[in-house]
């Protein structure tokens, strides 16, 4: 039978006595896996969400063949389709085309019928694909401005550039060849429900026989333009096998493509590739919460079990002495902590993976800006780590209970029970104490150091493990000095009143006590701050990084040039955008491809004047950098045209010729900045080609892109229109969707605080029971222990906390200075409101977790309490 071995009946012997006890520390095994479990499953929402944000514009697809140059052909899509096992395969290439109705126009872009709807990320609202040379689907937004449906017929308008004929009527000259007007059929219309086409204003649809046709019209007899991407569905989808086939026989026969791979794995490396090859969501989210997750658990399960073990050292001697070996105690320990860890943690996993579908469910209800998935099936390892992890750390925090109680003499037990809390402390664990949290640092420091200089994967993992040390090494040696701080705080917040006195002389009079009761608190604010503090300062990082890749928020250009280049802006556009809601600053730009006097490449330039640049572009920086005398070149810039490491440059044009300081700027912008002045010194007269405009942070950017497409729609001019910001936030959406995440995970760390410091003070007060009945018949009223006891708590709570947040502070940054390090120097962002947050509850737990048990202390009567052993 089970119980017939003398170490297992001892062990469900003491589980019964003591269900009370062990239910404290049962919870806290509980709650610290389901934190475990619940960060995993996260992580896996965290990865499908960001990569399915990403893989949206493959829609259905099964493979993405992509070639990073840009030159695969149609000829290469003929060969895909000819693949065994291939179903469908469309490539992604597109123009664009005046669509003139009534007195409305607007400059669309187009793209071809899918081949198979797997393939398209469009979903056709109304009508049938468009199947012929005069067909055209229109998006619904265009529709209804131009007030047209199914059945009836729009205009467009292009170039023929070459000797082509003219399609229906000659027209004026354009680009050297001949504008002519098409009508079309309204077919059909399409939504996009993922807005994949959104920063330009939605998309048309063609037939792809119309596509091909426009592309070489546009190329004027050159080759057309190259595809990057294929998209490929296949026959059988589900069969892996034959994927994989299908996968090496696409790689042989379209030699040029970079690789073949799926739209997730396509969409993991275009994530990647924000952070120069790095994968953010994997190295800060995932990896980094799952791994200081398991710290934090193994902390607060030791610390609750070390106070409760430690109670039990007197009846553990007891058994001693009625023959239980040293050998039986030690393992009657160990399976009590076995037995508690095991059920503990399928509790844990199971309360863990309740709280993530609960998560997911309410979501909806809340502006998110992304779809989270309804379901998630946790992986093996989401639900075998979390019970191994419980089980294993329960045991290893057993280790030195149940070795403590296994010396324990015989005769031991026949003398009063020390507290545990008055032992002696030891030299020896002050100097592991020191050497862990100073070294800890030192480590961190230097994983800092390695993730800046370029080695984040190991620079990430030595962040962890010397936060991690520093972290032991802090609640290790918080025995030596934490009880002296919080009696210092106690009697400078306290002076006034017998309650206050005792509650700062009882820190210093059990400083184990003290210190357990603190580090529970310290342990859960430390995590909760490190979070709010890392993801703050990640998301600063993220939006640093994101302007300086997106510096104009929405471009309008001209499409009509005269002899002097591209035309300018018709003034009835740039008034049409002067009365759009939601541009914060609208302003006209000239474009120029300047000479140099060097001969080497040409310049793209963008003239601005600075402060009209400072309102409209998200790099702040360049336009503080520029000025009369100086071109600013930022970091792509530099890159295109062959100006790294130039002070100065020289540039020519008809009218002249100017020399400039170079100011190099850290943007991913791929034009120059020049100031008017300078450009009239070579090139006076230039038209401005552009008009840029900046759309307010708390305006839909998609729903202001479709204002301006209507408000320059009503002016009878062709310009084209370039929503920068939509797929700006777009990514945005994905950093918003993580944090939310983040936050979730926030809760469950706040809980695990709020249980391991009510464990630790609830186990303290009943701990304390003949003490406080001797308070009480020396004539301390209930009213004085009660107030005792909870401004005990207060104090040690918010010495705890105050602490915790320091740490937080520190280890929240130095894990985002090192996950994020490419994209440059990541700010230490202080959450103030978050912080606030945190020290309030942090008090409030302190004083809800002193005053419950000084509740029932102060109903005990003192003979009773006195008499009890």
């Amino acid at each position: 039978m089970l119980t017939a071995d003398p170490t297992t009946r001892v062990a469900l012997g003491q589980m019964r006595r003591s269900i009370g006890r062990l239910a404290a520390a049962g919870l806290a095994i509980v709650i610290s896996t389901a934190f475990v479990a619940a960060t995993l499953q996260a992580g896996t929402i965290i990865t499908r969400t960001t990569y399915a944000q990403v893989a949206a514009q493959y829609a259905d697809a099964d493979l993405v063949v992509f070639d990073r140059d840009g030159t695969m052909v149609p000829a290469d899509t003929d060969a895909v389709r000819a693949v065994e096992g291939v179903a469908a395969a469309d490539g992604f290439h597109g123009t664009y085309t005046e669509l003139n109705h009534g007195s409305r126009t607007v400059y669309q872009s187009l793209v071809a019928t899918p081949s198979d709807p797997r393939l398209s990320p469009l979903a056709l609202a109304d009508g049938t694909w468009a199947d012929g040379p005069r067909r055209i689907v229109l998006p619904v937004e265009v529709a209804e401005l131009f007030g047209v449906g199914v059945g009836d017929s729009i205009a467009s308008t292009r170039c023929l550039r070459g000797g082509h004929q003219a399609v229906d009527e000659n027209g004026a000259e354009c680009y050297g060849g001949q504008e002519v007007t098409q009508r079309l059929t309204v077919s059909g219309l399409v939504d996009d429900p993922l807005g994949t086409y959104a920063a330009g204003g939605g998309v048309a649809v063609v037939s792809p026989a119309a596509l091909e046709r426009r592309l070489a019209d546009d190329a004027g007899g050159a080759p057309p333009p190259g595809m990057r991407t294929l998209v490929v569905a296949l026959d059988r989808p589900g069969d892996q096998a034959a994927v994989e086939a299908v996968k090496s026989d696409l790689a042989a026969v379209v030699p040029s493509a970079t690789g073949v791979t799926t739209p997730e794995e396509y969409a993991e490396d275009v994530v990647a590739s924000i952070s120069d090859g790095q994968n953010i969501v994997y190295l800060v989210f995932a990896l980094a919460l799952a791994a200081v997750s398991l710290v934090v658990a193994g902390l607060v399960i030791a610390n609750t079990l070390q106070v409760l073990v430690a109670q039990r050292s007197h009846t553990l001697a007891l058994l001693r002495c009625v023959g239980a070996s040293t050998g039986q105690v030690y393992r009657s320990v160990l399976l009590e902590a076995a037995i508690l860890g095991a059920v503990a943690s399928v509790a844990g996993v199971v309360v863990g993976s309740l709280f993530v579908r609960a998560g997911l469910l309410v979501a909806p209800g809340f502006d998110l800006g992304v779809e989270l998935p309804r379901t998630i099936t946790p992986s093996p390892s989401a639900l075998l780590v979390p019970l191994a992890v419980g089980l294993l750390v329960t045991l290893v925090a057993a280790l030195a209970p149940a070795r403590a109680a296994s010396r324990v003499a015989p005769l031991a037990a026949l003398r009063p029970a020390q507290d545990p809390g008055r032992c002696g402390t030891s030299r020896a664990r002050a100097l592991l104490a020191g050497l862990a949290t100073v070294g800890g640092f030192v480590v961190m420091a230097g994983g800092v150091a390695l993730g800046t200089s370029g080695s984040i994967d190991v620079g990430l993992f030595a962040a962890i493990l010397g936060g991690s040390m520093s972290l032991v090494g802090v609640i290790a040696g918080s025995v030596f000095w934490l009880p002296r701080v919080a009696a210092a705080f106690g009697r400078f917040t306290g002076a006034g009143g017998p309650a206050a006195r005792l509650a700062s002389a009882n820190t210093l009079r059990n400083p184990r006590r003290t210190a357990a009761t603190s580090t529970a608190l310290l342990i859960g604010v430390t995590l909760v701050s490190m979070m709010t503090t890392g993801a703050a300062s990640a998301r600063v990082a993220m939006d640093d990084q994101l302007d300086a890749r997106f510096p104009v928020d929405l471009q309008v250009t001209s499409t009509t040039y005269d002899e002097n280049g591209q035309a300018a802006v018709p003034a009835t556009v740039t008034a049409a955008l002067d009365g759009v809601d939601g541009l914060r600053a609208v302003t006209e730009v000239t474009n120029v491809s300047a000479e140099r006097a060097d001969e080497g490449k040409p310049v793209q330039v963008a003239v601005v004047e600075p402060e009209a640049l400072r309102a409209v572009a998200n790099t702040p920086a360049d336009a503080e950098l520029l000025r009369p005398g100086t071109i600013v070149v930022p970091e792509r810039a530099a890159a295109l045209y062959g100006l790294e490491g130039l002070d100065t440059l020289e540039l020519t044009g008809p009218d002249g010729e100017v020399t400039l300081d170079v100011a190099h700027s850290d943007s991913q912008a791929d034009r120059a900045y020049l100031t008017p002045q300078d450009l009239a010194a070579f090139a006076a007269g230039t038209a401005a080609g552009e008009v840029w405009a900046a759309v307010d942070d708390d305006q839909d950017a998609g729903e202001v892109v479709s204002a301006v497409q209507e408000a320059v729609s009503t002016t009878g001019e062709t310009v084209g229109v370039a929503g920068i910001v939509v797929e700006r936030s777009a990514y945005q959406e994905i950093v918003d969707a993580i944090l939310a995440i983040v936050v979730g995970l926030l809760a469950v760390a706040v809980v695990i605080a709020l249980i391991g410091v009510a464990n630790t003070l609830s186990l303290s007060v009943m701990d304390r029971s003949k003490e406080n009945a001797v308070l009480r018949a020396i004539g301390l009223s209930r009213r004085q222990l009660r107030a005792t006891l909870a401004v005990e708590g207060l104090v040690i709570a918010a010495v705890g906390a105050v602490l915790g947040v320091v740490l937080g502070l520190l280890y929240g940054w130095a894990g985002a200075a090192t996950a994020l390090s490419t994209l440059g120097t990541v700010p230490l962002v202080v959450p103030w409101t978050e912080i606030a947050v945190v020290l309030g509850a942090a008090l409030v737990a302190g004083l809800i977790a002193s005053v419950v048990p000084a509740q029932a202390a102060a109903r005990t009567r003192p003979v009773a309490a006195l008499a009890a052993e």
